[in-house]
């Protein structure tokens, strides 16, 4: 079997939360893999530790213990402006929330990871508008998200994550809000676009109707990775 690069690599990572008699366990002693150029789908019952071991990917939360590997770089050892420099130049972030700004349009809020690396505005929005129309949005350039349907929203934040080229694409519950064409939909656009062989994607679901786009599958329990499945 090929063995592919890997962009995550977590080794007996713990959570807690608390501390003395209030402290919480969430992560176990989490390994974890997520090869470049594969969809990694982590699955499990809700309060498993899903999101958290996803936000401590991406950096916003600091591990209790273990170590933790991204695109080849010690992630814990990042500290401050150093950490969030690497989160803005190589990851990309897909939530279940869509977080746009009401008050821009659809290519704006595209634009934003552009805006915030010093792309000229013009240039910025002409790029996002370029990444929506390959999205289906392209007669949906000015409108803003109190305009748009759920889907349309969730395509927005989608090209808001793709527009800056980050090499690691994590998406929160990404269908959830959906329902099943549309969720199928996202999920078909987020293998065709954001795919590559030196990118990776991460997605945390309970929505098995989405099971069928992972390249693997990672099955969680009460804070622990208890199976790796190969799916494609």
């Amino acid at each position: 079997m090929t063995v592919l690069p890997t962009a995550v690599e977590c080794s007996g990572i713990t959570k807690e939360f608390g501390a003395g008699e209030n402290r919480v366990p969430v992560l176990r002693g989490v390994d974890f893999q997520a090869p470049l150029g594969e969809m990694t789908m982590l699955v499990g019952p809700s309060g498993c530790g899903k999101t958290t071991l996803l936000s401590v990917i991406a950096g916003l939360l600091n591990p209790s213990g273990g170590s933790i590997a991204v695109l080849g770089r010690d992630v814990g050892g990042m500290r401050g402006g150093e950490s969030v420099e690497f989160r803005r130049r190589n990851l990309g972030f897909v939530f279940q929330q869509y977080n746009l700004l009401p008050s821009l349009t659809a290519a704006e809020n595209a634009a934003v990871p552009l805006l915030a690396e010093g792309v000229a505005r013009k240039t910025a929005v002409a790029k996002a508008g370029e990444l929506l129309a390959e999205l289906g949005l392209g007669s949906r350039l000015g409108a803003r998200p109190n305009q748009l349907s759920g889907g349309q929203q969730q395509r927005v934040a989608l090209a808001r994550a793709l527009v800056h080229s980050p090499r690691l694409i994590v998406c929160d519950e990404p269908t959830a809000a959906l329902d099943h064409e549309t969720g199928h939909q996202v999920m078909e656009l987020l293998r065709r676009v954001a795919l590559r062989a030196e990118r990776a994607v991460v997605v945390v679901t309970h929505d098995s109707r989405v099971f069928e786009f992972a390249d693997r599958i990672a099955y969680m329990n009460d804070g622990r990775i208890v199976k790796t499945e190969i799916t494609q």
